[in-house]
């Protein structure tokens, strides 16, 4: 029977991986990648040549079934998210669970994930905090912010880029504009930014700087 592993990759810059890392990639059978496209560019700046298949959003559901075979007839199979470790709003928890379910050994090396960072720089409360991934793009998404603007701890949202304003200009309707946020873009890479001040502040500051890149939003818990 052989086991899983799970690998965080580097969110943006690539010394970030580590050497258990590097090793586990080197020694495994196989690589399950959410773009086989991306890993295999990874790969080759590790110099690593290993046979990739695609596990994503779109057939995670369909290729359990196949997953669980593979993992089962080699001794150690890993699964790489893009960027970050897998499960953190990418593909993983399916496969974990059906692997679980299967008595496959599951292991998760410590890694990359762009909500640490975001959350200790944003100079908010990081002992206590809440992780929301990404907010529902419709139905449902008024609810999760009208829960949001009552929680007392650091809450912690991904957002893409064109929907960043958009979503600040929520969380000022709905959370008030004096509420305190950060938005962190591009983590770890060359242009990596560090927005902070109020949801008002800011989403007058991102209609002005169209952003790109990744994005991390950081708010301040309701202290009242």
């Amino acid at each position: 029977m052989g086991k899983l592993i799970l690998v965080p990759t580097p969110i943006g810059n690539l010394e970030d991986i580590t050497l258990r890392s590097i090793r586990i990639l080197k020694e495994c059978d196989l690589i399950f990648a959410e773009d086989t496209r991306v890993t295999k560019k990874l790969l080759n700046h590790l110099e690593i040549q290993k046979t990739c298949y695609p596990f994503h959003s779109h057939n995670e559901h369909k290729s359990l079934s196949n997953a669980i075979d593979k993992i089962k007839i080699n001794s150690t199979t890993v699964l790489v998210s893009d960027a970050g470790t897998p499960g953190i709003s990418d593909p993983g928890f399916l496969l974990v669970r059906e692997c679980l379910a299967n008595d496959i050994e599951i292991e998760c090396l410590p890694g990359p994930a762009a909500l640490i960072p975001a959350l200790v720089a944003s100079g908010f409360p990081c002992d206590r905090f809440v992780f929301e991934g990404f907010l529902p793009h419709k139905k449902g998404r008024q609810t999760r912010l009208k829960a949001i603007a009552e929680e007392k701890r650091t809450v912690v949202l991904y957002e893409s880029p064109h929907r960043l304003v958009k979503c600040l200009g929520q969380i000022a309707e709905f959370m008030g504009e004096d509420k305190k946020v950060c938005v962190a873009r591009e983590i770890t890479k060359m242009y990596e930014e560090f927005k902070r001040g109020t949801a008002l502040d800011v989403q007058k500051h991102y209609e002005s700087h169209p952003p790109k890149g990744e994005i991390v939003i950081v708010i301040e818990g309701n202290n009242e």
